[in-house]
């Protein structure tokens, strides 16, 4: 299963090098397969599939802001049929928006599925994209993440790393929402007190998360998408190439040991 993923990287990761779309030669070229792009990226849907097509890349995910999601959801819907995708995702809530308390949190979950059940009904997918503050303890002790995803309707991609900078170890988290991870941002974290001008980020397999294992997990939870992403590389193009040499080595390790017998 882990081979037949596509190799797939988050168009986040290329903003400070602009324009994004020029990348997508190159990126073909190192084997990605596939990119996520984000709502800079929607003035001109038709446009962006005419490129994605010329270097023959799909863009099966998105990333979604609420406001589009909630005020105008025929809009996205558009959006994401011009290109392609079947998995739409809303990526952040800012920090004036988010709740303080449970039963707000709560509500928040609840008007993520509602989002969720008329976005299938059109026949896409839906997901929270978390950061760190999901998984930081309310203060009944649960977390905002576990009142996001209270509705099954309403999927996850998870960020493992950001899992990992609130203090938790994402492995049980992928295993516990097993069948409702619709993708994951493959992304890595630099020893303690380096990479600080790319703000502690690293490329995909040089930093201390275990990725390895991760991949195994993500894999085994029903992840259709695995996509590379570094928020902030100083050098794009060595971001892409070490983090898909990575990726190739982890989905070889997690290849069935038949196939591998077979080789």
């Amino acid at each position: 299963m882990a081979c037949d993923l596509p190799y797939s990287i988050q168009l986040h990761s290329a903003r400070l090098f602009p324009p994004a779309t020029d990348h997508f030669p190159h990126l073909a070229a190192l084997g990605y397969t596939n990119v996520e792009p984000t709502d800079a990226f929607y003035d001109d849907p038709s446009a962006l599939r005419e490129t994605l097509d010329e270097s023959d890349l799909t863009a099966l995910s998105g990333h979604f802001p609420l406001h589009l999601l909630e005020g105008a959801p025929d809009a996205a819907c558009r959006i994401a049929d011009i290109l392609g995708m079947r998995l739409i995702v809303c990526p952040f809530l800012p920090v004036e928006s988010r709740p303080a308390v449970t039963d707000d949190w709560r509500r928040f979950g609840d008007r993520l599925a509602t989002i969720a059940r008329l976005l299938r009904s059109r026949g896409f997918d839906f997901a929270w994209h978390n950061h760190d503050y999901e998984f930081r303890p309310l203060r009944d002790g649960s977390m905002p993440i576990q009142h996001i995803a209270a509705d099954p309707a309403v999927h996850l991609q998870v960020d493992v790393a950001w899992v990992a900078l609130a203090g938790i170890d994402p492995q049980p988290w992928l295993e516990g929402y097993a069948g409702r991870i619709a993708a994951v941002h493959v992304k890595d974290i630099a020893p303690r007190g380096s990479r600080v001008e790319e703000d502690g980020w690293a490329d995909v397999g040089s930093g201390i998360m275990p990725w390895p294992k991760l991949w195994k997990a993500a894999v085994a939870a029903g992840a259709s998408l695995l996509v590379a992403e570094h928020d902030n590389p100083s050098d794009f193009d060595r971001f892409a190439r070490r983090s898909i040499e990575a990726m190739r080595a982890f989905a070889e390790m997690t290849k069935p040991e038949s196939s591998l017998a077979a080789r």
